[in-house]
C-alpha cells in the first residue's frame, strides 16, 4: 500500500538568525568555532543585540533537510514543537507554504517559553558558529507524536539535536516503535560532535537496534567509535547500519551499503556560508534513495545539494535542486 508521506522529520523547530561576524567577535564573546553551544534567552538575545541587522530564516536541522526534500517534490511531514508567537507562526507558515504537512500544536502564549532560535555567526572563511536558545521545541514529548503520522511514512528522519531536551529520548523512541510496527524505516543524523558527547550510549543504542540509516560527518562518526581512523570507524559502523553515509566535508562523502565501501568525490565551489550543508546532503541523498537510485548517485545528490547551500548565505536553496540534479548527474 503505497504511503502519504514519503519521509516524516522529526527536530527541533528553530529560527535560523543569521549574522556576518569576525574571529575578533568570537573569541570576545567566547563563543566556540564551528560547533554548536546551547544558550538561554538572556545570553541568545545578548550576542545580537549589538548588530542593527541579521537574517532570519525558519530553519532547525531537521527541517532544512525535510524543507530541502519538499522542494524536490518529495511528499514530507514534520514534527517538532513551537510556541504562538511571531516567529513560531513564521516558521509554521514557511513549511505550509512548501506543502509539508505540519500539525504539531503551538504551544500556547501563555508559556514562559519562547519559540527557539539558533544565533548563527558567520566568519569571512564561511564557518557558521551556532547559539542555539531552544526553547519551547524542548518540550515536544510523547503526546507529540501520533501514531497516524508515522504510519503513513516510509521513513522517519530523527535529528540528533532533538535529545537535548526534557523527554526526547521518551518521544524518538515512540516514534521508533511505531516506525518499526508499520514498516516505516529510520534514518537518523548525528548532528554534531559536541552532541555526539551528549548522548553517545543512547545514539549507540538506536542505531544498533533501530537505524537503517545513519548520517554523519567525519569528526561525528570517529567520536561515536572511538577511534581516531576513518576507515576503522567507517568498517565498524557499516556492521551496526545498513547505510552509512558519511560527509568529509571538500572531499565529498564515504557511503557503505553492507555490500560496498564507495568514495563520492564532490567538485569544489566558493564557501559563504556552511549553515546546512550537512541538513541538505541528507535532503539529496534521500531524495536518490526514495527514487531507488544506486548509493553513488545519491551521493552525488547529497553533495550538489550541499554546494549549492554553501555558495550563498542561508539553509535554504536558492536554485532548482530537481534542474541542477539533472544537469550534473547522469543516469
Amino acid at each position: 500500500m503505497k504511503k502519504r508521506f514519503n519521509v516524516l522529520g522529526i527536530g527541533n523547530a528553530m529560527v535560523d538568525i543569521l549574522i556576518k561576524s569576525t574571529e575578533e567577535y568570537l573569541s570576545k564573546n567566547d563563543i566556540k568555532k564551528g560547533v554548536m553551544q546551547l544558550v538561554n534567552l538572556k545570553r541568545s538575545q545578548a550576542l545580537y543585540s549589538n548588530f542593527g541587522s541579521e537574517t532570519e530564516i525558519p530553519g532547525g536541522s531537521g527541517a532544512n533537510t525535510i524543507y530541502g526534500l519538499a522542494t524536490l517534490g518529495i511528499s514530507t511531514s514534520y514534527i517538532g514543537k513551537v510556541k504562538d508567537d511571531f516567529l513560531g507562526n513564521q516558521f509554521r507558515s514557511d513549511l505550509l507554504n512548501a506543502n509539508i504537512h505540519y500539525a504539531t500544536q503551538l504551544s500556547s502564549k501563555k508559556t514562559t517559553a519562547e519559540t527557539g532560535r539558533c544565533v548563527v555567526f558567520i566568519t569571512p572563511d564561511g564557518e557558521r558558529s551556532m547559539n542555539t536558545y531552544l526553547g519551547v521545541t524542548e518540550h515536544l514529548s510523547e503526546d507529540d507524536i501520533h501514531t497516524d503520522n508515522i504510519r503513513q511514512s516510509e521513513w522517519i528522519y530523527l535529528e540528533g539535536y532533538r535529545f537535548d531536551g526534557r523527554d526526547s529520548e521518551l518521544a524518538f523512541a515512540k516514534a521508533i516503535r511505531i516506525a518499526k510496527a508499520h514498516s516505516c524505516k529510520i534514518a537518523l543524523t548525528l548532528s554534531d560532535p559536541f552532541c555526539v558527547q551528549r548522548h553517545i550510549k543512547a545514539f549507540k543504542r538506536i542505531i544498533y537496534n533501530d537505524v537503517d540509516l545513519l548520517f554523519c560527518n567525519e569528526a561525528e562518526l570517529k567520536l561515536l567509535y572511538g577511534t581516531s581512523n576513518l576507515e576503522d570507524a567507517i568498517r565498524t559502523g557499516s556492521k551496526d547500519v545498513q547505510i552509512l553515509v558519511c560527509t568529509i566535508a571538500e572531499r565529498g562523502a564515504v557511503i557503505s551499503n553492507k555490500e560496498n565501501i564507495i568514495s563520492v568525490p564532490t567538485k569544489k565551489v566558493t564557501v559563504l556560508d556552511t549553515t546546512g550543508a550537512g541538513d541538505l546532503f541528507a535532503a539529496g541523498f534521500l531524495n536518490g534513495i526514495i527514487k531507488k537510485k544506486s548509493i553513488k548517485i545519491c551521493g552525488h545528490m547529497g553533495n550538489l545539494a550541499a554546494s549549492e547551500i554553501i555558495s550563498h548565505l542561508g539553509a535554504r536553496p536558492r536554485t532548482n535542486l530537481k534542474d541542477l540534479f539533472e544537469d550534473n548527474i547522469t543516469p
